[in-house]
């Protein structure tokens, strides 16, 4: 097969024309966009073939209560090759239905399912160790002997255990007696406590002897189980070198362009990064899969977007059709490499807010302030940014003390944030946070219609640690997440709801909106968990707390903007 054949296999040109479509100026920041036209219409073209081919994967578009039934991240990039031609590739996260490689998809940037290629080798291999510990592991000889090492440590701790206890009640017996000495004699004495140091040391070598007996016994057992338990170890640590040889093969053997054509190891790649090894399924994305057969291919990237396909996990929030970024634990490493020289969108994330925002002050007195935190601005300095709502506060009371900022806001969220003008009345504001007293009502719009008037949603929480800042839901190791909720009202398919948190948890309120167990309808402009907009439709609208000072309750309140 010729070169230009093998492109045209996967280069899939627009159904419709595309010419009234202005081309971007610039190629797409992963971590931050709002799709592109052409990047929508290439999606769209691609999700009209999802929806008449199955390609051998359970999407949980029918059934979702189906046992392995799990959406799957699509992406699409739109090119230019060689010809200006105008075009899309097309690719998957991980495998599909078991298969890295379906007609019309991008290969993966390295298969490990190559017929007769080392991974899979070596996998045989791990395979064949795997079999053998659990062939050994549920031998019967094996478990007998367990079995019957158990039971005489047990026979050999009643046995100790009585006369230890004989030994225990003996020495209070004589203690008993020394304690009544009065009228005896001196050799009614001398003769009672030679028979107490006979009784003593006598029950002493029993035990000692005893103890002697059991540890001898046992040891002739305990090889036994021994003989298999050495073998099962010492294959693990087999197992363990193999693996962890093969995982750093797979990562050198993973080799990803970028614009200039150069090569980096996935190994090197996130080395770089100060990881000691790239995480689990790192560049088996969409976006470094689309990206590496461009460059490969002499094809110009001309905009990228990525979006969900059918159910989602139930520790995260993917909604089905919704377009999502690239992750930043996994591919930020990856991608900040392959479109070195690529001429792209700012960051958005490392520019402030527009000059001259100004911070409402709701109400203030010598102690304290309440202030209505625009959108879109820090609650406290971040990395790259340092203008927020204490850098705005410092420099509006220069002689307050203490850290100003009692408690934050998430940068989309508008509405009211406490501010302690001395450290007295900052402590006391954060002790009612602890103690939970300050109650806070939230009002956010919905991007759909709840089917109940209330409700309490219970969730625990935990960061994405491969996609910061976003929270997933974690039974295991989550924080709890306790949010109680209203309907206000329902119109135009949308909803406008109280939010009250118990909690106070990074995006509680976003995660337990959008999430299937919690409302299952992202609030409006969530760029996170729901559909980018003009701006995040959550705002902080009521506090109610204890002055610090003076000891009355205090209610602020301040009408959403939306």
């Amino acid at each position: 097969m010729s070169e230009r054949s093998t492109i045209d296999s996967f280069f899939t040109k627009f159904t419709s024309s595309v010419d009234e479509i202005e081309l971007p100026q610039k190629f797409t920041f992963p971590f931050f966009y709002s799709p592109h036209p052409l990047s929508m219409r290439a999606a769209l073209q691609l999700q009209e073939r999802l929806e008449s081919e199955g390609l051998g994967h359970n999407f949980g578009l029918e059934n979702d209560g189906e046992e392995g039934a799990l959406g799957k991240m699509f992406g699409v990039l739109v090119v230019k090759n060689k010809d200006g031609e105008l075009g899309y590739l097309s690719a998957f996260s991980g495998k599909l239905g078991g298969q890295n490689h379906h007609q019309g998809f991008v290969p993966p940037v390295f298969d490990i399912l190559t017929e007769g290629g080392f991974f899979l080798k070596e996998e045989e291999v791990l395979n064949r160790l795997n079999r053998e510990i659990e062939a050994i592991e549920n031998d019967p000889q094996f478990r007998f002997a367990i079995e019957e090492y158990n039971d005489e440590r047990l026979t050999a701790d009643v046995e100790l255990k009585l006369l230890n206890d004989a030994f225990k009640a003996s020495r209070k017996i004589r203690k008993a007696e020394r304690a009544s000495m009065e009228g005896m004699t001196d050799l009614e004495v001398t003769e009672m406590q030679e028979r107490h140091r006979l009784e003593s040391l006598t029950q002493q070598f029993e035990i000692k002897a005893k103890d002697e007996y059991w540890k001898n016994r046992l040891e002739g057992f305990k090889e036994k189980v021994v003989q298999f338990s050495s073998r099962i170890e010492a294959m693990k640590n087999e197992r363990k070198l193999r693996s962890g040889a093969l995982q750093q093969q797979l990562f050198d053997s993973y080799y990803f362009l970028n614009s200039r054509l150069e090569e980096k190891s996935l190994a090197d790649i996130f080395q770089k990064g100060g990881l000691d090894q790239p995480p689990a399924g790192a560049g088996e994305c969409a976006a470094p899969k689309l990206l590496h057969f461009a460059f490969k291919n002499d094809l110009k990237p001309i905009a990228l977007a990525e979006f969900w396909w059918g159910l989602s996990p139930s520790s995260e929030v993917r909604k089905h059709k919704q377009y999502y970024t690239a992750c930043k634990g996994k591919c930020e490493p990856i991608l900040t490499h392959m479109l070195e020289g690529v001429d792209m969108d700012a960051n958005p994330m490392l520019s402030g807010p527009e000059a001259g925002i100004e911070i409402e002050v709701v109400f203030e007195d010598d102690h304290l302030a309440v202030v209505n935190k625009p959108a879109d601005l820090l609650a406290v300095p971040g990395k790259n940014v340092e203008e927020s709502v204490f850098t705005h506060m410092k420099n509006r009371y220069p002689n307050a003390t203490g850290p100003l900022t009692v408690h934050r806001l998430d940068m989309a969220t508008s509405g009211l944030m406490l501010i302690a003008k001395s450290d007295a009345a900052h402590k006391s504001l954060q002790r009612q946070f602890i103690k939970r007293i300050i109650k806070k009502r939230y009002v956010a719009v919905l991007d759909g219609e709840v089917d109940k008037t209330s409700g309490t949603i219970d969730l625990p929480l935990r960061v994405d640690l491969f996609d910061r800042p976003r929270q997933m839901v974690c039974e295991e190791h989550g924080r709890a997440a306790v949010t109680h909720w209203e309907l206000i009202e329902l119109k135009e398919g949308k909803s406008r709801v109280y939010f009250y948190p118990i909690t106070g948890r990074t995006h509680q309120l976003r995660v337990h909106s959008a999430h299937p167990q919690g409302l299952n309808i992202p609030i409006i402009g969530d760029d996170l968990y729901g559909t980018k907009s003009n701006r995040l439709h959550l705002h902080a609208e009521r506090i109610e707390f204890i002055h610090p000072l003076k000891g009355n309750r205090m209610v602020v309140q301040i009408d959403a903007p939306f």
